[in-house]
């Protein structure tokens, strides 16, 4: 296998799919070399499948606004791979939904769910539906007009869906309730569902939570201790406060935080007022974050800035893809930043990663620390299919463990010779192998 050649041909067929064609040569980049020692998987064409989805179902969502207006917008759901169970992965309506975004996010999901572990094949889904300033009642609509759509493409032993940007508790909710009324099954079909109707503890939290365990692991793989440490964060919604409210937890200090206006300096840290009020401020549906220093006069806005700007130990990129740009990774390490891991979705741009690689700093993707969502997703499913529900404790603990072994997994497979971890290699490597050998297992199908 030659990457290049590959992608010389995906770019050909894909050109305009920007974000989906630089998900896949980070991953083939990573992985060519043990690849190409496995002969098999060059015979069975596995890289030559496992980089085109099983199937992208794309369907028109009409619905009524509240002024009795027909709105139009586009839903879709890329089932990319199935090899090691039913296709997992969110939903994301946002206006900036497009099917090379999908299509990479499904990509990355299909390797993010084999490292968990859990039987999980990987999806994604949504729409360019703008949830932002509507009421309840035309979410309501929009997501039963959604779902009316999409349900007869899902199911718990088919495909699974979850929240993503813009699909939070409310949004699952309705999808849910739509699903039900068609099928007359409660199935568990969604997960991050309320916990009245079969959601799991502690999901909100899990991938904030999940990638600070990983973390707290990369550290202590290298000798050092979270406590005392200064942590700066992008965004303040669901993963970004998990995040925060880990991170303070465990004894680190949360310096900044960032949003669409600007930055927060918070030198004294989080206080639990303050995780508080960065859900208030999600709410608000205004996407700022001044008000945050005018609230607490320990805090300074800084307009126009980027969390980034603001000297930390460790910086976690918590909102969007790419959202980390070279520039903003020289000026980390131009501030003594030592550690950056991804909580968003390949939240750093390529020239960002080449940048902490080259000045041998520690570096961790996406699809490994952030797999804590989507962990307990599968969690959720489990205890949906057992039909029981596991306390705050137990849920958190099976999550402990799966992010220790997956750090344990990108050690194994990114440990270079002289003795650096590589945890891009590491996680594209061992995502990659099971996904691989599953495939081959199974047959030309």
């Amino acid at each position: 296998m030659k990457t290049s050649e590959i992608m010389a041909r995906l770019s050909a067929k894909y050109g305009d799919q920007k974000e989906f064609l630089q998900a896949v040569e980070e991953v083939l980049v990573s992985i060519e070399d043990v690849y190409n020692q496995h002969p098999e998987f060059e015979a069975a064409k596995i890289v030559e499948r496992i980089v085109e989805p099983d199937r992208i179902v794309t369907f028109r969502v009409t619905w009524v606004d509240d002024e009795g207006q027909i709105q139009v917008n586009t839903g879709y759901r890329v089932q990319f791979n199935n090899a090691i169970g039913p296709y997992k992965g969110g939903l994301r309506f946002h206006p900036s939904v497009n099917l090379s975004i999908l299509k990479f996010l499904g990509f990355e999901q299909t390797f993010k769910n084999s490292l968990t572990t859990l039987p999980m094949g990987g999806g994604k889904g949504g729409s360019d539906f703008n949830p932002k300033g509507k009421s309840d009642a035309e979410i309501m609509r929009f997501c039963q007009a959604f779902m009316l759509e999409l349900w007869r493409n899902i199911g718990p032993d088919m495909d699974v869906p979850a929240g993503d940007i813009g699909v939070g508790g409310r949004e699952i909710g309705f999808l849910e309730g739509m699903y039900k009324k068609l099928t007359r099954e409660h199935n568990g079909v969604l997960t991050g569902k309320g916990l009245q109707y079969g959601g799991s503890l502690i999901r909100p939290e899990a991938t904030g939570f999940g990638a600070l365990y990983f973390v707290e692991n990369l550290l202590k793989e290298h000798g050092k201790d979270i406590k005392g440490k200064k942590v700066a964060l992008s965004g303040f919604g669901n993963v970004a406060w998990g995040a925060a409210t880990k991170a303070t937890q465990l004894g680190a200090k949360v310096v900044a935080i960032s949003g669409p206006d600007g930055a927060i300096y918070n030198p004294e840290g989080m206080t639990q007022e303050k995780l508080d009020y960065m859900l208030e401020l999600r709410a608000s549906n205004n996407d700022v974050v001044a008000p945050f220093a005018e609230k607490f006069p320990d805090a300074t806005f800084l307009p126009g800035k980027k969390a980034w700007s603001v000297k930390c130990d460790i910086a976690l990129p918590c909102a969007f893809q790419n959202e980390m740009s070279a520039a903003d990774a020289e000026e980390l390490l131009a501030n003594g930043t030592w550690l950056c891991a991804e909580v968003s979705n390949m939240g750093c741009q390529p020239g960002a990663i080449e940048a902490f690689q080259k000045a041998r700093i520690l570096f961790a993707p996406g699809k490994a620390v952030n797999a804590g969502g989507v962990a307990t997703s599968g969690l959720e499913m489990s205890q949906n299919a057992m039909h029981i529900s596991w306390k705050a404790e137990e849920v958190d603990q099976r999550l402990h463990g799966i992010m220790d072994s997956i750090h344990k997994a990108c050690v194994q497979y990114g440990t270079q010779p002289d003795g650096y971890i590589n945890y891009v290699k590491g996680a594209n490597v061992a995502g990659f192998m099971k996904v691989a050998e599953a495939m081959l297992a199974q047959g030309v199908i």
